[in-house]
């Protein structure tokens, strides 16, 4: 067993927990997805890649730094990816947010919603894990 699976997160709450495998497909998914969404903001700016940036980053970022900052509270304990989430996913963020309000990209109510849609199905899945036991995949 690697260091990272000594630890509850996820496989605390859930009886059908995840596997390594499972661990690194995902991750690496949700990071090529990070790079191509960067490279085309940083190509090709317009409202629609600013959006999407918003959509992808608050499902990404801010709702999985809720669900581990929420999980390490729940359980009184380290939460593997709770360090990541607070030291680089909330700076990095908030630092794309800040930048784009800056510039006049996006309004700050359209930033709001599409931080909440874009959130949404991350926090139903901390909700789902931390909470019922369950999960959605």
């Amino acid at each position: 067993m690697d260091f990272y699976w000594s630890f509850p997160g996820v496989n605390g709450h859930v009886s059908r927990g995840i596997t390594s495998g499972l661990f690194w497909n995902v991750n690496i998914t949700a990071l090529v997805i990070t790079i191509v969404v960067t490279v085309i903001e940083l190509s090709a700016p317009s409202q629609a890649s600013a959006a999407f940036i918003i959509l992808w980053l608050s499902f990404l970022m801010v709702a999985n730094a809720m669900f581990h900052v929420t999980g390490a509270v729940v359980d009184k304990r380290y939460m593997p990816g709770l360090i990541t989430a607070i030291v680089l996913y909330l700076p990095y963020y908030f630092l794309i947010v800040g930048k784009l309000l800056q510039r006049g990209r996006l309004k700050l109510i359209s930033l709001i919603v599409l931080a909440l849609l874009g959130s949404a199905l991350m926090l139903i899945h901390g909700y789902l894990v931390i909470f019922r036991g369950s999960r959605l995949f």
